[in-house]
């Protein structure tokens, strides 16, 4: 969790820094978060790490080639990717979660997750506000638990009802805990 507290931290760095943090760890965007976010979250302590998440707060300024609305995702999966497994309760404000579960559906770049492209083959439509989208086998939940699972987050599978939830659960679930037939 401080690895993801950590990375929250990196949402305003320079060019100059960004560079570095490739130089560092090459192969790819997700190895460099990961690689910077670990270095972050080792170099700085805990009060460091949530003073400079609250300096952000507010703040216009965001990584290069990131808008907005990447941040806006950044942020509210990662406070729940914090807060699930401390069995905390943490709402995302709705119109938030929808403004972010949109920018999920929509993206082309950054690259989108490949959980949103498996979502997106569902009708998936938000109980709580006035969100849907996708074609297929109906979906329906909270829009912060449609964001969580196309983001990937399946600890928010069980908040999502209707008869698609079974084989989008499937479909989600990674390739090596899916059991073979021989």
């Amino acid at each position: 969790m401080r690895d993801v507290a950590a990375h929250l931290t990196l949402q305003q760095i320079r060019l100059g820094e960004a560079l570095g943090m490739m130089l560092r760890a090459p192969g790819g965007m997700d190895r460099m978060i990961d690689h910077a976010a670990r270095r972050q979250a080792a170099a700085l302590t805990t009060m460091e790490i949530t003073a400079r998440i609250r300096g952000m707060v507010g703040s216009p300024r965001r990584n290069i080639g990131v808008t907005h609305l990447e941040a806006l995702i950044d942020a509210l999966v990662h406070s729940q990717d914090i807060a699930i497994p401390l069995g905390r309760r943490l709402e995302l404000p709705v119109e938030a979660a929808a403004t972010a579960a949109s920018r999920a559906w929509s993206m082309r770049w950054p690259l989108p997750s490949p959980a949103t492209t498996v979502v997106k083959a569902f009708r998936v439509t938000a109980t709580d506000t006035t969100w849907s989208g996708g074609d297929g086998p109906q979906v329906r939940g909270p829009i912060a638990a449609i964001l969580l699972v196309s983001a990937g987050r399946l600890a928010a599978l069980p908040q999502l009802t209707g008869p698609g939830v079974a084989e989008l659960t499937a479909r989600l679930q990674p390739r090596h805990s899916r059991s073979r037939t021989a």
